[in-house]
């Protein structure tokens, strides 16, 4: 079941926080930025995958802190200019599509309690939400679990995610 938030992600009691970024992203803006600053483990880690995975657009990375916070990362936009990451490249529905299909599998593997993202692809992918609205419904809708869409940034709130 989908459900519209209003609040910060990052406050999310979510079992799982799902993000979009570019291959080889450098976590400079936005969400990822943010996220960056919480968990640095997780952008070192996300680059060593990089640079030895070399990660597709449409895929996905999942990653689990030492305090245990899972973080899935969905390549949603073209890849970052240099080996290091430069500025990311704009994100398709295709790519969007695929990366969620692939969240929706890790799920039911993984058998994730419930998910919390923002508009994917929105940011600095550049999609309009409009479009992205319903590849999300298609592709986590019949999940089962709690799905929290973050559609207005309220820093530093709390919204209330009730089953």
């Amino acid at each position: 079941m989908i459900k519209e938030m209003q609040g910060d992600l990052l406050e999310s009691k979510a079992a799982v926080l799902v993000h979009g970024v570019a291959p080889n992203d450098p976590f400079a803006q936005g969400l990822a930025h943010a996220l960056r600053e919480r968990w640095p483990a997780l952008y070192k880690d996300f680059r060593h995958y990089c640079q030895t995975t070399h990660p597709r657009p449409g895929e996905l990375w999942a990653w689990m802190g030492a305090g245990g916070q899972r973080i899935v990362s969905l390549f949603t936009q073209e890849g970052a200019e240099g080996h290091h990451g430069g500025r990311p490249g704009r994100a398709s529905l295709k790519h969007v599509s695929h990366a969620l299909k692939a969240l929706h599998k890790l799920a039911e593997k993984e058998q994730f309690a419930s998910l919390a993202l923002p508009r994917v692809a929105t940011g600095v992918g550049g999609l309009d939400w409009n479009d992205v609205r319903p590849l999300v419904d298609q592709h986590l809708g019949a999940l089962g679990v709690p799905v929290y869409v973050y559609t207005k940034y309220v820093p530093g709130v709390a919204a209330h995610e009730a089953a």
